[in-house]
């Protein structure tokens, strides 16, 4: 990857730097984040996008949350200014699971070393809270590679894959879950076409993983989403790999709106289906699918395209940001650890513990 979505930059008193997502792909242009307010800005107007970066951009959230409090301050208005942030923060993207895992490693880590070093001072809670949002963007990039590894074997030459909205690297610190399958496949050799479903509303598969794809040098068709059956009849088609943001105890998984209608054509013709995501989007306190939030968003989204209005005034809208696509329809979950074949409650429980 020549690019990485979120950085930290600076040792405590540094700032966020991310890719602002929102400009892709007519101009790449980063945006510095140093305070609470202007990270969850990011994260709600999707500056920043994709479960595993969301979740590490929030982890550099809580290092901004006391980055300005006095050096003789006590570590409980610290904690305390963390539990806000937290709050704030996990409040922003419900349905990405990654979001409320980082905030709660970090929070944690913060939490137990105000217990065990009582003692110490803010500084020294400062430095403990960003090691730990380190340690997490660390663990992403390598993650992705790991999970690239793990699935590039569904990926033969002459395959055409079709993948849905954006997990590649600016969904993630690394290079990406989905899209890092296809980046090692394609450093084993393998030759490949990627059909990339434009994902409306905001279409972040045309804007966003076509743009990626093309950085890399691989070879990228982008299609409407609703030509994806007539591609897959026509035999173009032969794996399916998109990523998710939180998959139930029971394998269903939720990913970007348009993912359960791909995984009912590729059941209807016989092709492989797979999700691609790290273990910490597992939400084991979900049994299963209908139980997963689902974020609603703006009507503008749909409403427009760019400044230009496409649906008339006074005229309803309903914008889910995603749905959940039952286990039954997925082929393997591809994670950092290995594949879930034929993903149930007993192989996942298994497979995380």
């Amino acid at each position: 990857m020549v690019f990485s979505s979120v950085n930290w930059v600076g040792d405590e008193d540094g700032f966020i730097e991310l890719i602002d997502q929102r400009q892709l792909p007519g101009k790449f242009v980063k945006l510095r984040c140093r305070d609470v307010q202007s990270i969850g800005k990011a994260i709600q107007t999707l500056a920043v996008r994709g479960a595993p970066a969301i979740g590490v951009a929030a982890g550099y959230g809580l290092v901004l949350a006391i980055q300005n409090l006095p050096e003789n301050g006590s570590l409980k208005s610290g904690l305390a200014k963390l539990k806000d942030a937290r709050e704030y923060l996990g409040s922003l993207r419900p349905t990405a699971v990654n979001l409320s895992w980082a905030l709660d490693k970090v929070y944690g880590c913060a939490e137990k070393f105000v217990i065990e070093q009582s003692q110490a001072n803010l500084p020294l809670l400062q430095q403990c809270v960003l090691a730990e949002a380190n340690a997490i963007c660390q663990e992403d990039k390598e993650m992705c590679r790991r999970i690239g590894q793990n699935g590039q074997e569904f990926i033969k030459n002459d395959y055409g894959i079709l993948t849905h909205c954006n997990a590649g690297a600016l969904a993630t610190a690394g290079q990406g879950t989905a899209l890092s399958i296809m980046y090692e496949a394609k450093k084993a050799g393998k030759h490949f076409k990627v059909y990339v479903d434009e994902t409306r509303p905001l279409l972040q598969g045309a804007r966003l993983t076509a743009w990626e794809l093309r950085q890399e040098g691989i070879d990228v068709i982008v299609i409407c989403d609703n030509m994806a059956g007539w591609l897959m009849k026509q035999g173009r088609i032969n794996a399916v790999i998109t990523g998710a943001d939180r998959i139930a105890a029971n394998g269903d998984a939720a990913n970007k709106i348009g993912t359960y209608s791909l995984s009912i054509l590729a059941n209807h013709h016989r092709i492989p289906f797979y999700i691609a995501a790290p273990t910490s989007t597992f939400d084991l306190t979900i049994s299963s699918g209908p139980d997963i939030p689902i974020e609603q968003r703006s009507a503008d989204e749909v409403q427009f395209v760019g400044d230009k209005r496409t649906v008339p005034e006074g005229v309803k809208v309903l914008n889910p940001a995603f749905d959940v696509t039952q286990a039954e329809f997925i082929t393997a979950i591809i994670t950092e650890r290995g594949i879930i074949e034929k993903p149930d409650t007993g192989k996942i429980a298994t497979h995380l513990h």
